[in-house]
């Protein structure tokens, strides 16, 4: 028998005699497959802080339908209201079935707890983040015509006047510890302004008293600012973001009339438990994203007044870390106190 032959018959032989359990171990890995995920096994809840019809909710229900057809079960929105949306939060934070999920809005889950200590969830500790969904300035808006300020009085302007007018002047919030009342203290900072806060039950309302008369200046949504701001019956000053926003393109920012340092959105998100499985939170997180940023669900959002993020978990955590520290210092050098 040939050399070359007999070391390969060798090689055989030794194989062949191998104990099954090595030959099995050499095998495993090719064959080993990830276990799929047995989830969801019963519906899955959508805990929204605010009452039907309003933009979390609205947003909530957008989501509801794309979400039941990827992952085969209903998808139920339910409203949990008060405590501007923190009874809700406490409820999916809470929450251990892991099929609870939240639609929630950024103080819910930055500066609960800084506004207030009896907040009885951790925004940081007990929620986790799935997706950044949809961000938006806020619209300074002012009267048409008030005393001290011209006619025509563009934005710098219409600062000299606030700055003259002092604690005579006063703005609108929908509540203490609102993102519209800690900006416009952050607003007051920046620009050297003072007017005295005044808290309403709602948006409505504040608009309501802003054109009334009532009010100097308020931040408001783009959606509730413009329609009254076409209708004339508001002034536009600017918006809220570093620079001009797709949602009030016509609108200048608030930079442009020299107020620098100055970049605030309201947003909104969906959050889980902090306790839900890791893989399940991926899951949930991939899903929610994708489906932001498919045009249908794109447009329906930016119909509701969102720039729509769709952001991974990571991109989410670090705006919730960024808002954190800003709003936070506001109330911190403010005092503000939630009532």
């Amino acid at each position: 028998m040939p050399r070359n032959l007999s070391r390969r018959a060798s090689l055989l032989i030794a194989l062949a005699a191998a104990s099954p359990w090595a030959l099995a171990q050499t095998a495993k890995p090719a064959a080993a497959t990830a276990a799929p995920l047995a989830w969801p096994t019963k519906p899955i809840r959508i805990i929204v802080g605010f009452p039907a019809g309003t933009s979390p909710d609205l947003t909530a229900r957008t989501f509801s339908e794309p979400l039941s057809k990827a992952l085969g079960q209903p998808v139920i929105v339910e409203n949990r209201v008060g405590a501007g949306g923190n009874i809700g939060a406490d409820v999916v934070a809470k929450a251990r079935d892991d099929h609870t999920i939240g639609l929630l809005i950024n103080g819910n889950m930055t500066i609960a707890k800084m506004l207030n200590p009896a907040v009885p969830y951790d925004p940081l500790k007990d929620l986790a983040p799935l997706s950044l969904i949809g961000t938006s300035p806020l619209v300074l808006t002012a009267p048409i015509s008030q005393p001290g300020v011209p006619a025509n009085a563009d934005a710098r302007e219409f600062f000299v006047a606030a700055r003259n007018g002092g604690d005579k002047w006063s703005y609108g919030t929908p509540g203490v510890g609102t993102v519209g009342h800690i900006g416009t203290e952050l607003l007051k900072s920046r620009s050297n302004i003072n007017p005295v806060h005044i808290p309403y039950p709602g948006y409505p309302a504040v608009a309501t008293a802003i054109l009334g008369g009532q009010l100097q200046m308020a931040l408001m949504p783009p959606a509730l600012a413009q329609a009254q701001i076409r209708a004339g019956k508001l002034r536009a000053i600017g918006v809220t973001s570093a620079g001009r926003s797709p949602l009030a393109p016509d609108i200048p920012s608030l930079s442009e009339a020299g107020i620098r340092g100055f970049d605030l959105e309201i947003w909104n998100a969906f959050a889980a438990p902090s306790t839900m499985p890791k893989p399940i939170q991926a899951k949930l997180a991939a899903l929610i994203s994708e489906i932001a940023r498919s045009q249908d669900v794109r447009g329906k959002l930016f119909q509701q007044g969102w720039q729509v993020a769709g952001t991974s978990p990571e991109g989410l955590a670090n705006r919730i870390k960024a808002d954190t520290a800003l709003l936070g210092g506001v109330i911190a050098m403010r005092g503000i106190k939630a009532e």
